[in-house]
């Protein structure tokens, strides 16, 4: 026996399906970085902030498998740290 309300169930679902699979693939290709990576920009910047005694970030960006931080310290003096994308010490 068909049962024509458990078809119109489903059919509400199909646009959403098809729309969080195109997110998806967008963020894919986007170039965001893999949730499983070791050690990301923002804890890559307080390690950096940290090993120079406090400051304030400038820049976060990756330099092959380090990031490289560039920040100014409470005394005015630009560093750069380069923090390892693994470990999450800095270099």
């Amino acid at each position: 026996m068909n049962n024509p309300g458990s078809t119109m169930a489903a059919m509400p679902f199909q646009p959403f399906r098809t729309l969080l699979l195109a997110a998806l693939t967008a963020l894919a290709l986007a170039g965001v970085p893999a949730a499983w990576a070791d050690v990301g920009p923002d804890q890559a910047a307080a390690v950096a902030s940290q090993a120079t005694g406090g400051g304030r970030v400038l820049s976060v960006d990756r330099a092959g498998r380090a990031w490289r931080v560039k920040l100014v310290t409470g005394r005015g003096e630009v560093r750069v740290v380069m923090v390892d994308a693994a470990t999450g010490r800095p270099m």
